[in-house]
């Protein structure tokens, strides 16, 4: 029975039963060690009506082996695997271990996760429990929380059980549980003792702050007398803040031997197996024998760390003499099979401290387990990993022999290597840097060592943990030595960190010290990031004396062209020839860059279209967030603001997953300019704050520049040409790390549209050269169209408006100069011709979602004496960012678990969102849905680099 736990019993219902309807959710219950949160769950989970439970208990004994947590919750339901997509399938499949190989792409196997959980809430519901979660496994506890920010469509309701302040990423709602409230802490004593007098309730309630763990032990040690009152309270109280100690230093020898095997083990029959052998061997004086044997643990401890027992016989002393040993996991010990292990067990059960739950040993609470290890010496610890490694195989046996070594072993190492490398491929990287770290070291050989810290960081990296894996890398960075090719690999792994994460402008600097063309391309990209030209035509330089190829005339062609140097833009075209050959997004991306550079907005948008498509399919562990920045620019600049948005808001969570702050800030950056078109003012400012927060601390001046460019746009968009012009002058004039010639370059049009309506002809004169220099070299329709435009805007040359609306592609920037064009038809009172323009324009501004600019239009349409029926809205604008990533796959021809596959979802959150789009667009079928979706995509045009 629970006492006192009414609210939080209330607040766990809530979550299951928004679960139970279809509306999903995790919640974290936090406390302190004895507060009773097993004891929720336990109540929760069986108040679920019916709902399937699926459970798993985090051991700390198995923190270290990857997916160990997620196996056991999901091997009740692994049946159901064949209904997963075939990437989803596979991944958790291989996690489970139930089919080989897996990409080590862990969105997949998280997007999995999600999956299996959503197929086994059918038909009514998941609870899924997790308890002791800050001791489930990393590779676990990703895919769990990956899940658990995503059950908002799903009939699953995740409770995660956690001691104390131990993170727990991206769970918002926590349910607190403290100490009981006094008068349930007092029926708590007196169910278990009888009626206390109120004077022992009030002390025992205030020395254990009312802990119902610490309650029950404490009361249960006291004399009759104490708890009569009729003696004084023992001053400390017996257990105190281990409330497990004394008992456990008090256990026979036998049954602390088994209970330390349990505390490294769980596995009943590991447990058992490893009793017996340990307790055949002959007990040995702790301090009477220091030989030592070829065990993987030399002889007793000493000095200050060193734990004795003075006259106390221990079969942890086998480590310390020679005698056989047995191999891994076959032949026996003299002894073995006497049973000894099984009787120490009863006795251990006996004790009320543990109990064998199906082929595990469980404590009766963790501090049990730590009171344990607490008790026993090293070198007992130590044998028991020895005798275990002997009885266990794979990752088991190399975690085992790492707690067996004393000192560094290259062995060990090697296999804690192996069982990284299995972690890597099924996509559990947090695990394996934990591996690799640890491999590090055992390692004895320096260089060894820092191949091994290098490669735990780049695990750690991809594992979402940059934090951890600049620490390791640092580490790695030390112990390289005089080896120039290692330090070079380092240098450029840590120019990679601070290009995803930290200081742009210190990621070109340590990029630019190396010669290879990877650690020039890198830099380059860097130095675009900030926006430092003068780099950028300094790397590409250098970049040019490498063979022909493509990167090698991506990188240098950019550099020349911003140069000067007339071979520059022949390099980007021979570049471009390429691209039908790339394969990858990393490719596209860099032919995405080439075309930006040329000034051909067009087709850039095009690449970084490509490049997105590439990037969902080929298993890129973590780097599509990056990809999606340039695809969600390339929509915005096209005019689709719904899918530009839904797009950018899909890279921003996957940024923030994968720790990719600068990512993080291109992606607020963008949805800053996405709420600027919609006439979003608070929206904007938010987005371009928080964008800026990141992007100038780390010199990202791209990033920067296109939040400020948001500011601008909005000014714009809402009439306020001198704020706009302003504002549009300082980027021009912002420096590296603060600002970017490319959103200089792309926002040119709109500067002097700005500076023509404050009035300054001298400033739009001045901006419209600099545009002419910067497109001198684009070839495309779309790039001669917005010239055209602005030489319309600077020379009021109705002319120039005309050429521009023959050349463009982009439906969107058309309707802005037939705005331009229609207002200056109205006010030379040629009406017929300015409603021609005006309508045009609003009808696509009302489509796209731009409702200042479609205001605008209306305005000026009414002015020119029309006042006809309003065209319709922007269609998909009904669509959340989910429904609309889901219709425009559709579009594609996309079945659902395609679909899911491509998203990260699971096919039951795709058709759940289907049957939520086709009454909100007036449709009933996929076909009608690909039809309207097609019909609203105009071809892709714009800028994927702004």
């Amino acid at each position: 029975m629970l006492y006192g736990r009414s609210a939080e019993i209330s607040a766990l219902d809530e979550v299951i039963a928004r679960a139970r309807d279809g509306r999903g959710g995790a919640v974290v219950v936090r406390g302190e060690a004895g507060a009773g949160k097993t004891a929720l769950l336990d109540a929760a989970a069986a108040r679920g009506g019916g709902m399937r439970v699926l459970r798993t208990t985090g051991a700390e004994s198995e923190s270290d082996l990857a997916f160990a947590a997620l196996h056991q919750v999901l091997r009740p339901v692994a049946g159901s695997l064949g209904a997963l997509p075939g990437p989803q399938r596979a991944a958790v499949g291989a996690a489970l271990g139930l089919a080989a190989g897996g990409d080590g792409d862990r969105f997949l196997l998280c997007a999995g996760v999600l999956s299996l959980l959503a197929e086994a809430a059918a038909p009514d519901g998941l609870v899924c429990v997790v308890d002791d979660f800050q001791w489930v496994d990393r590779a676990s506890a990703d895919a769990l929380l990956f899940a658990a920010r995503r059950l908002g469509t799903e009939r699953v309701a995740m409770l995660l059980a956690v001691r104390g302040d131990a993170a727990v990423k991206g769970v918002p709602q926590t349910v607190d549980v403290g100490g009981l409230p006094e008068p349930a802490a007092a029926e708590l004593l007196e169910s278990r003792h009888g009626a206390l007098p109120a004077r022992v309730k009030r002390e025992l309630v205030s020395l254990t702050g009312a802990n119902p763990l610490a309650l029950g032990e404490i009361a249960a040690r006291l004399t009759p007398p104490q708890l009569a009152g009729r003696e004084p309270l023992p001053d400390p109280l017996p257990g105190g803040a281990r409330l497990f100690g004394d008992r456990v230093t008090g256990l026979p020898a036998p049954v602390r031997l088994v209970a330390l095997v349990a505390a490294v083990e769980a596995d009943l029959g590991l447990v058992l197996g490893a009793a017996d052998r340990l307790l055949a061997e002959p007990p040995v004086h702790t301090a009477a024998n220091p030989s030592q044997s070829g065990s993987p643990g030399p002889g007793p401890e000493t000095g200050a760390g060193a734990k004795t027992r003075p006259d106390a016989e221990t079969w942890a002393d086998a480590e310390t003499r020679p005698g056989p040993k047995t191999g891994a996991g076959t032949g026996t010990r003299p002894g073995a099979e006497s049973g000894a292990g099984r009787a120490a067990l009863a006795g251990l059960e006996e004790t009320g401290l543990a109990e064998v739950s199906g082929t595990s040993v469980r404590f009766r609470h963790p501090l049990v387990r730590s009171a344990i290890h607490e008790a026993a010496t090293g070198p007992e610890v130590r044998r028991v990993h020895a005798v275990l490694a002997e009885l266990t195989t794979g990752d088991r046996r190399a975690w085992h022999l790492a707690g067996a070594a004393l000192g560094q072993d290259e062995q060990v190492a090697a296999a804690l290597v192996a069982t990284a490398e299995r972690a890597r491929d099924r996509g559990g990287y947090g695990a394996a840097a934990t591996a690799l770290a640890r491999a590090a070291e055992l390692t004895p050989e320096p260089r060894a060592r820092a191949v091994r810290l290098k490669d735990a960081a780049v695990a750690a990296w991809l594992g979402g943990r940059p934090g951890q894996a600049e620490s390791l890398l640092a580490e790695a960075r030390e112990r390289a030595g005089g080896d120039a090719a290692l330090a070079m690999e380092v240098a450029q792994l840590r120019g990679r960190f601070e290009l995803n994460s930290g200081n742009a402008a210190e990621a070109v600097r340590i990029l630019a010290a190396g010669d290879s063309l990877d650690m020039l391309a890198g830099a380059v990209e860097a130095a675009s990031y900030v926006g430092d030209t003068a780099a950028v035509v300094e790397l590409g330089r250098r970049a040019a004396a490498h063979p022909e190829g493509f990167l090698r005339d991506a990188v240098a062609g950019i550099g020349l062209t911003l140069d000067g140097a007339a071979d520059g833009p022949g390099l980007l075209r021979r570049a471009l020839a390429r691209a039908g050959e790339l394969e990858d997004a990393a490719g596209y991306l860099w032919a995405t860059a080439a075309a930006s550079y040329l000034g051909e907005s067009d087709l850039a948008a095009e690449l970084a279209g490509r490049a997105g498509r590439v990037a969902r399919v080929s298993g890129m562990a973590g780097q599509l967030p990056v990809v999606l920045e340039f695809v969600a620019n390339a929509e915005r600049i096209a005019g689709r603001l719904a899918h530009s948005r839904a797009i950018a808001e899909e890279g921003l969570e996957l940024a923030r997953e994968a720790g990719y702050a600068n990512t993080e800030a291109a992606h607020l950056a963008n949805l800053a300019a996405l709420a600027a078109l919609r006439g979003e003012e608070e929206s904007c400012g938010r987005l371009a704050r928080e964008a800026l927060a990141i992007a100038i601390p780390h010199r990202v001046g791209l990033r920067a520049g296109v939040a400020a460019y948001a500011l601008a746009m909005l000014d714009l968009c809402l009439g306020r040409y001198a704020a706009a012009h302003d504002r549009f002058t300082a980027i021009a004039a912002a420096g590296p790390g603060a600002g970017h010639p490319t959103v200089v370059w792309r926002s040119a049009p709109d500067r002097i549209e700005a500076a023509v309506g404050a009035g300054d002809e001298a400033g739009a004169r001045a901006a419209l050269e600099a545009y002419e220099r910067w497109s001198a070299h684009a070839a495309t329709p779309e790039s001669r169209a917005l010239l055209a435009r602005c030489r319309g805007l600077v020379t009021s040359s109705q002319d120039a408006f005309g050429e521009a609306l023959r050349l463009h592609t982009n439906p969107f920037e058309a309707a802005r100069t037939a705005l331009l064009l229609g207002e200056r038809l109205r006010r030379a009172q040629r009406l017929g011709e300015a409603r021609t323009q005006l309508r045009t324009a609003w009808e696509t501004f009302e489509q796209a979602g731009a409702r200042p600019w479609a205001r605008r239009a209306q305005d000026e349409l009414r002015a020119a004496g029309e006042s006809g029926q309003a065209p319709p809205a922007a269609v998909l604008d009904v669509l959340t960012p989910q429904e609309l990533r889901i219709a425009g796959l559709v579009a594609d021809g996309l079945s659902s678990k395609q679909i899911a596959a491509q998203l990260f979802l699971s096919p039951r959150t795709v058709e759940y969102h289907l049957y939520k789009i086709y009454p909100k667009l007036g449709i009933s079928t996929r076909t009608d849905l690909a039809r309207l979706v097609v019909l609203l995509k105009a071809p892709v045009a714009g800028d994927g680099m702004l």
